[in-house]
């Protein structure tokens, strides 16, 4: 299935003719700005009569057929979807950094989100290898103009953040799952630490606890909380308080909980290795987010 996938969208990018792609060197060309070309002043889009004329020039001497209509719509519908992937993409990202933050994934590579981010680097690859084809008509174009330059770092850091997320699916992802019984106690009532409390996470037959406004409640018996995960957003052993806060329900139904201790301050320990990579690599993915919005708006307005 999916090897036929590929042929298809080979068979499609052969069918499509290309022209050649307006860009700066035309302008430094004709010593004109772009809106001398252009409806929009920033370039790109429809063209005016002198554009049209210019472009027929253009095409003229490159003796390129012109995009039919049918590759015309394929190119938008692989644009749209590429844009439509993004948004979601980046949306997830910027929620879980901003809503939820990183920190309640610590325990775990959520699954929701895990789907999300797999998908969509597949989708941006591929629609992106598609139009890039479609805008690109040669490598020289990549070194030699403003367009290429910022393309290819848009390609640099997409790479970046699927190598990153590759490591952290592959590596550090199964460390954040596997709790270490280290040097602190079992302890499934009474007063906790931070510390002792992350080693009940529901797990290989370990108590499901978690803190919420600074008292403990169990919910090992409980069936919304089966391997220590609720609805597969919420994770035992941590404090929860800010998360449910974000949950479609009130507090009231942890009264169905027993309370079992309170929340006390501990020892800080240095966070583990995997801990301190998977919440870089996070607060990276989203430097990256910015950096190729950044990108977006320097090829549309700058």
């Amino acid at each position: 299935m999916c090897r036929l996938l590929i042929q298809l969208v080979m068979v499609l990018m052969l069918a499509c003719p290309l022209t050649a792609a307006a860009t700066e060197e035309y302008a430094r060309q004709t010593g004109r700005e772009c809106a001398a070309c252009h409806l929009d002043p920033a370039g790109g889009g429809e063209l005016t009569r002198a554009g049209k004329e210019f472009a027929a020039t253009r095409a003229d001497a490159a003796a390129k057929p012109a995009l039919s209509a049918a590759a015309k719509g394929f190119r938008f519908a692989v644009g749209y979807l590429h844009l439509i992937t993004a948004f979601l993409w980046f949306g997830t990202i910027l929620y879980v950094h901003l809503v939820l933050k990183p920190a309640y994934a610590s325990s775990g590579l959520p699954r929701g989100e895990l789907r999300v981010g797999i998908i969509s680097m597949v989708v941006m690859g591929i629609t992106g290898i598609i139009l890039t084809r479609f805008r690109v008509g040669s490598p020289e174009l990549l070194l030699q103009s403003r367009f290429g330059i910022l393309l290819l770092a848009k390609i640099a850091l997409y790479l970046v953040m699927v190598i990153s997320a590759t490591f952290v699916i592959t590596v550090i992802g199964p460390r954040l799952r596997r709790k270490e019984p280290d040097s602190f106690p079992l302890i499934v009532e009474g007063d906790m630490s931070a510390e002792e409390l992350a080693l009940c996470d529901g797990k290989e037959g370990r108590p499901a606890l978690f803190a919420h406004q600074g008292t403990i409640y169990d919910a090992s018996a409980s069936r919304f909380w089966k391997q220590g995960s609720h609805m597969g957003r919420h994770q035992a052993g941590g404090d929860l308080t800010e998360a449910l806060s974000q949950a479609p329900h009130n507090a009231d139904l942890l009264a169905a909980l027993p309370a079992v201790g309170r929340l006390v301050a501990g020892v800080k320990r240095p966070a583990p290795l995997h801990e301190r990579v998977f919440f870089f690599m996070a607060y990276m993915n989203l430097a990256i987010v910015f950096l190729i919005v950044l990108i977006l708006a320097l090829w549309r307005w700058w």
